[in-house]
């Protein structure tokens, strides 16, 4: 890696191409002229829109509250050059070239920012009325569906599947959300976490049903492994996502159990000069003690500014975020940061029950993570906490009137 960081040095001459024009890519060639690069630097993206964000397609792009969700940012005023609706198929290295479907494309430095692609329910591929809401055009498909209040099969109970019956019942659609575990958000929370909010499907008037698998998808109908048959006008599909890395096969770039790009602590990929950031990418965390692959918005966000520091190069950065996602569901405003699986102990602060509660998590007495429903000061006070790895007093914490600040040991 010394010659990488010697190379790095004098990087202000080199091409850097960024593929992925998602949150992760742009937010690279941002970062990368607001530190001071000057240097070419270009952005392809697969998709021929401008840029967007994806967080609006779940909520005011679906209901037609907005027509797009474009980033505000001058592309051609920072003097990035973008190549959109153009599918990127390969990576020489030795070369130093990418393919894609307009010929190849020279680079000195790559920065991966491919993001994730949805996971599609075996055997619907083709079936008339299946959706996923992952793009701009998904969520443009989907939006006469819930204009004409169709019966709608939500297959995974989700972040995007609650947050898509959300929007669904909103717009007057009668959803049914079916899910294959015992509760909802089964692989990212605990159940005794998930539990609560098993009630918030059924005060919005969405029908949950759990241990549900799905046999088959028919035009007009889900079946069940029960023999169950529910009436679908339209199926939408939230069962998960992977780093969308296919293409890459055969470059050398060294990829983990899920496809993900395994970078190391300042985002460098196996192969020198070339980066890896956001939903492709997974990085070691000396906070958590393990390797964490992060879908999230915040993520794609922060990534970026120490990826442009590294390839600058006068300032090495290592990345190890306390990691923080939010999600609007059912009326409710939930917010997550930092990484609970090594927790030894969980705290609960206020009733679940009720409207606003938080969950944190600790491990010899630190906290490590929390998730909160309702209470954005608890969010915004615990991820500081976390970052400090302050020692907590569980007794003081558990009392939802005092502030967590004011709940430390130390």
């Amino acid at each position: 890696m010394s010659e990488q960081t010697a190379e790095e040095g004098t990087s202000q001459g080199r091409r850097v191409v960024v593929v992925g024009a998602g949150m992760a890519g742009v937010q690279t060639a941002v970062a990368l002229r607001e530190q001071g690069f000057r240097g070419p630097v270009t952005v392809i993206g697969a998709e021929p829109h401008q840029p967007y964000d994806r967080p609006p397609l779940s909520k005011a792009v679906l209901l037609g509250k907005a027509e797009g969700s474009a980033f505000d940012v001058d592309f051609e005023s920072l003097g990035v050059e973008l190549r959109l609706g153009c599918e990127v198929y390969g990576l020489r290295p030795a070369a130093r070239e990418l393919d894609t479907e307009t010929g190849p494309v020279p680079y000195d430095v790559l920065v991966l920012a491919t993001g994730a692609e949805p996971v599609m329910l075996p055997g619907t591929e083709g079936v008339p009325g299946v959706h996923l809401l992952r793009t701009l055009d998904d969520a443009e498909r989907l939006r006469p569906v819930l204009a004409r209040q169709h019966d709608i099969v939500v297959v995974g109970a989700g972040w995007i599947g609650a947050e898509f019956a959300t929007a669904a019942r909103e717009a007057g659609c009668a959803v049914t959300v079916v899910e294959a575990a015992d509760h909802p958000l089964a692989g990212a929370l605990p159940a005794e976490v998930a539990a609560p909010m098993t009630a918030w499907y059924a005060d919005s008037g969405t029908e949950l049903r759990t241990h549900a698998r799905v046999e088959r998808v028919e035009p007009g109908a889900v079946v069940l492994a029960d023999g169950t048959r529910l009436p679908a006008g339209a199926v939408v599909v939230g069962i998960g996502a992977r780093p969308a890395t296919g293409w890459l096969a055969g470059s050398g770039i060294a990829l983990g159990a899920h496809g993900d790009v395994l970078a190391d602590a300042r985002l460098r990929t196996s192969l020198a000069d070339v980066y890896a950031v956001g939903d492709c990418a997974s990085f070691p965390s000396a906070r958590y003690g393990e390797r964490l692959l992060v879908h999230h918005w915040d993520n794609a966000l922060q990534g970026p500014r120490t990826v442009a520091a590294n390839i600058l190069g006068e300032t090495p950065a290592v990345y190890d975020p306390v990691p923080y996602f939010w999600s609007e569901q059912f009326g409710r405003f939930v917010q997550y940061a930092g990484h609970h699986a090594a927790a030894d102990r969980v705290v609960w602060r206020g009733d679940p029950a009720g409207p606003s509660w938080t969950v944190c998590w600790l491990r010899e007495e630190r906290l490590v993570a929390l998730l909160a429903v309702g209470r954005p000061r608890d969010l915004a006070q615990g991820r500081r906490l976390i970052e400090a790895g302050r020692h907590m007093d569980s007794e003081a914490l558990s009392e939802p009137a005092r502030p967590l600040k004011d709940a430390t040991a130390d």
